[in-house]
């Protein structure tokens, strides 16, 4: 199983970046796909969940407007369109993937959003 994020990297405030999530070695369509961060100090939090083929979607309220969640269930790929970042955007953004007892983490990708 594996959950290889990219996109990450340094951003001016009000800047755009899409995060990408490539899954292998399990049923990604049958799987809970989220988007989670971690800044420096601070817990996890989830950002963004998409649920079944279907899609339907959910968001923290700090994000809301801003961010947007997709799969290509083609391409075995979670997406995150991040819109408007803010300097409190900056974390370390991690891939989940969760279907019952089974869940999954990527490594894991650096954002930053600074001037």
């Amino acid at each position: 199983v594996q959950l290889v994020e990219s996109g990450g990297g340094l951003v001016q405030p009000g800047g755009s970046l899409r995060l990408s999530c490539a899954a292998s070695g399990f049923a990604f369509s049958n799987y809970i796909m989220s988007w989670s961060r971690q800044a420096p100090g601070k817990e996890r939090e989830l950002v963004a969940r998409i649920i079944g083929a279907g899609g339907s979607t959910n968001y923290a309220d700090s994000v809301k407007g801003r961010f947007t969640i997709s799969r290509d269930t083609a391409k075995n790929t979670v997406y995150l369109q991040m819109n408007s970042l803010k300097p409190e955007d900056t974390a370390v953004y991690y891939c989940y993937a969760q279907r019952g007892l089974n869940s999954y983490w990527g490594q894991g990708t650096q954002v930053t959003v600074s001037s």
